[in-house]
């Protein structure tokens, strides 16, 4: 059998980890198998040392893939709008949509994972990785409006974002649902001033 090139285990290695973000943030952390990640990435249960040194870490390096996403949607939301209240609105409209409820795979892992992460150790790898993302998120948001640095719009703009994901997604079916995503838009993107 011929052996991988590093390009191909580092493509490998990508594919599982795409593979883990959409997983982790379907079934939670503890939801997700190596055997049925590693088939649904399309190789052998046998590879999965060679590129992870455990669950837990691939976890953590899943969680940090997948909130790194939302600061990618942050970043071309600035890069295609003509001004950062319009790239805020953007977000936030696309973040506390229909689509981005029924499509946890694809969605934000600070709503995704936040009750893995209440219920992980201090010290476990996923809670780092989360607490990195989640700092990131807010660092983001800041860059989406004029605020200073002391100004506290962002933790609540990410606590109504998450939050609101959170029971819409509970509550799907039913049209508590709509109403909850529809109050979460209209409160943060009303001006307030």
């Amino acid at each position: 059998m011929p052996r991988t090139t590093k390009a191909e285990a580092e493509s490998h290695r990508r594919e599982v980890l795409a593979a883990a973000a959409a997983q982790v943030r379907v079934r939670g952390a503890h939801g997700m198998s190596v055997p049925g990640l590693m088939a649904a990435a399309g190789l052998t249960h046998g590879g999965f040392y060679r590129h992870f040194r455990s669950k837990e870490d691939l976890v953590a390096q899943a969680c940090a893939a997948a909130c790194a996403e939302k600061a990618r949607e942050i970043d071309r939301a600035l890069a295609t709008s003509p001004d950062a209240s319009t790239a805020r609105r953007t977000f936030i409209e696309r973040y506390l949509s229909e689509a981005h409820r029924e499509h946890p795979g694809q969605g934000c892992g600070i709503a995704a994972l936040a009750g893995d992460v209440a219920r992980a150790d201090a010290e476990s790898p996923l809670r780092a990785s989360y607490l990195d993302g989640l700092r990131e998120m807010i660092a983001n948001l800041d860059r989406l409006g004029e605020r200073s640095e002391a100004d506290s719009a962002a933790l609540v703009e990410v606590a109504v974002l998450a939050g609101a994901l959170m029971l819409a997604r509970a509550s799907t079916g039913d049209e508590l649902s709509e109403r909850i995503l529809a109050a979460a838009r209209e409160f943060l993107t009303t001006d307030r001033r």
